[in-house]
Order: C-alpha cells, then sequence, then structure tokens
C-alpha cells in the first residue's frame, strides 16, 4: 500500500536528485523508496546493493569531532620512517 510523505530539503538537492532520477529513468519517489528501503532492511536485494568492498572497509565507529587528521597523519609518517 502507497502512502504519500512530505520532505522538507534544500532546492538545490531537490534539483540534482530529479536530474540523476531522470537520467536513471526513474521517479524520484522510487529512489527514495529504494533508499529508505536499504537503510532498513539488512539483506536488501534491489539494485541500490552496497557492494562488499563497500562493506568490509566500514567500521561503524564515528571519528572525533575535533580530530586534527593532518597532524595524525603526519605523526604517522614521522614514526614509519623513524
Amino acid at each position: 500500500m502507497d502512502a504519500k510523505l512530505t520532505l522538507k530539503l534544500n532546492q538545490h538537492i531537490i534539483e540534482k536528485a530529479k536530474k540523476y532520477a531522470s537520467n536513471k529513468k526513474m521517479s524520484l519517489s522510487r529512489i527514495v523508496e529504494a533508499y529508505l528501503q536499504s537503510l532498513t532492511s539488512e539483506n536488501d536485494t534491489s539494485e541500490f546493493e552496497i557492494s562488499p568492498f563497500v562493506k568490509s572497509i566500514s567500521t561503524g565507529t564515528e571519528m572525533p569531532a575535533d580530530l586534527d587528521y593532518k597532524k595524525e597523519y603526519s605523526d604517522y609518517l614521522i614514526e614509519k620512517y623513524k
């Protein structure tokens, strides 16, 4: 059973999404539905399946907001080439 859903999104994002949907010859509603299905289903078999490689590199951990990645990488290189 289909139901109506109203979303408020950035106009620029909507325009890009409509263009993407048009290029894929799909409705924007179908794309949003498939995306939400993929978020809520562990065994999603739609055409939006996440590749095994992407799943393999996903850790599920969050990075701290104040992480200085440039310093971390610099420290790593200094240690590596001692």
